[in-house]
């Protein structure tokens, strides 16, 4: 039998993707990509805003429309955090939340004895623990996606994903060890470590995402460990230290800002000023040599004035991010924000929305070109076309080059010689 899956939302759906896939693999199904033919396709659902849950529908109906003869699942976190609005999408024969995604297996083959749609979806409950989940490879790739903490604490006022995913927890060091070692095994050279609240690894306990660091490093087939998406108010000048001490740490920190104005952050909850976060930033970029940062940034928060919006970009220009995901302002229902209404209409978030895309492509662009003449390490990924090869810097600037061998899963040293405005072009050292 065959399955495919298609993922929505961030690098933890991917891992989770991943996870389930291999529990498919070993039962015997042959997983394909999901424009090709297949007996099950497994929709992972992001439900961060109300575009993603618009996606969801589409694709249940697509793959559906395409596929009538085919079972379609959806998991993920939009039937985890809307059960009831879940349960109304026919399309789904099969029903989970990302709670109990581990149990996909045996609800295939529960479905398969009788074909009766089924509806599984288990609440997140205070006190859970990190469900026992590894891999030990991640495809043809060379980069791990690996999850190391799942669920949210931090209650901001715009987010559903504390009851998505639910509060804090943390995987084992000694089990983070482990899956590692295997993915090295077969294959990985890159480790990025992932969760839905990442600076909270560790919370209440006694180890932090510099340990989860420092144990990947420690693996002699990884050559490089990155880390996903933090949050400012959890990175100390402790763990900077012990992370500025590890050789193959990527210096490249994605780090949530959601607004520059002080009034705003206060009103989505955020636990930190602007000026705490331009602190954290200059802090990093005096420790790190040629450390790259990245962001989330909000538009059209419900409150925010065309003054607020003013500020906030000002504060991006001044921060000069190396790249910016600009995201307008989605009500959630049930979250506090959603209480208080929306604002701000929906062509004006698109005008400050694009407003701020010209900002922050103005200084990639910039930042790219400052680059060229540059001569960096970079780990080819694979082949894009005919004989172009794509790779990421150790500060994760993409990089492409033409090569007659193939060069996937290499290190190689490259002189940057130009830039498309998205990627760097550049020339394998001799």
């Amino acid at each position: 039998m065959k399955a495919a899956f298609y993922t929505l939302g961030c690098k933890v759906n991917q891992a989770e993707s991943e996870y389930m896939a291999e529990l498919l693999q070993k039962a015997g199904f042959e997983i394909v990509s999901p424009d090709e033919h297949a007996d099950f396709y497994i929709i992972n659902s992001c439900t961060v805003t109300a575009k993603a849950d618009q996606k969801t529908r589409q694709t249940l109906r697509r793959f559906k429309r395409h596929h009538p003869e085919s079972a379609v699942i959806l998991t993920g976190c939009m039937p985890q955090a809307f059960p009831e609005e879940a349960k109304r999408l026919e399309q789904a024969d099969i029903i989970l939340g990302n709670k109990n995604d581990g149990d996909i297996l045996s609800l295939i083959h529960k479905y398969l004895a009788d074909k009766s749609r089924i509806i599984d979806i288990n609440q997140h409950e205070t006190g859970e623990i990190f469900s026992e989940y590894s891999v030990s490879s991640f495809g043809k790739r060379v980069r791990a996606f690996v999850k190391i903490e799942d669920g949210c604490d931090r209650f901001c006022s715009y987010c559903i994903i504390p009851k998505s995913r639910g509060r804090v927890r943390s995987k084992p060091l000694q089990d983070l060890k482990r899956e590692v070692s295997m993915l090295a095994e077969n294959g990985i050279k890159e480790i990025v470590l992932v969760g839905i609240n990442l600076s909270a690894y560790g919370k209440n306990q006694n180890f932090n995402i510099a340990d989860a660091v420092e144990i990947c490093a420690a693996e002699s087939g990884i050559t490089r460990v990155r880390l996903g998406s933090l949050e400012p108010d959890h990175i100390t000048d402790d763990i900077i230290e012990r992370l500025s001490e590890i050789k193959k740490f990527c210096p490249q920190f994605h780090i949530s800002l959601q607004s520059g104005c002080d009034k705003t952050l206060k009103e989505m909850n955020r636990h930190y000023t602007a000026k705490e976060y331009e602190a954290l930033c200059r802090k990093l970029r005096s420790t790190f040599a040629d450390c790259t940062l990245t962001t989330d940034f909000m538009v059209g928060f419900t409150g925010e004035t065309e003054e607020d919006f003013k500020e906030s970009l000002q504060f991006v220009e001044k921060t000069a991010f190396e790249k910016v995901h600009i995201f307008p302002y989605s009500q959630r229902t049930g979250t506090a924000a959603s209480k208080h209404g929306d604002s701000v209409s929906k062509s004006e978030k698109e005008r400050r929305a694009a407003e701020a895309a010209a900002v922050a492509e103005r200084i990639r662009v910039d930042y790219l070109k400052s680059r060229i003449g540059k001569t960096v390490k970079v780990l080819f990924e694979g082949e894009t076309k005919d004989g172009i090869y794509r790779g990421y810097t150790m500060n994760y600037i993409p990089v492409k080059v033409q090569s007659v061998k193939d060069i996937t899963g290499l290190e190689l040293e490259c002189t940057i010689t130009g830039t498309d405005g998205e990627e760097c072009i550049a020339n394998l050292s001799s």
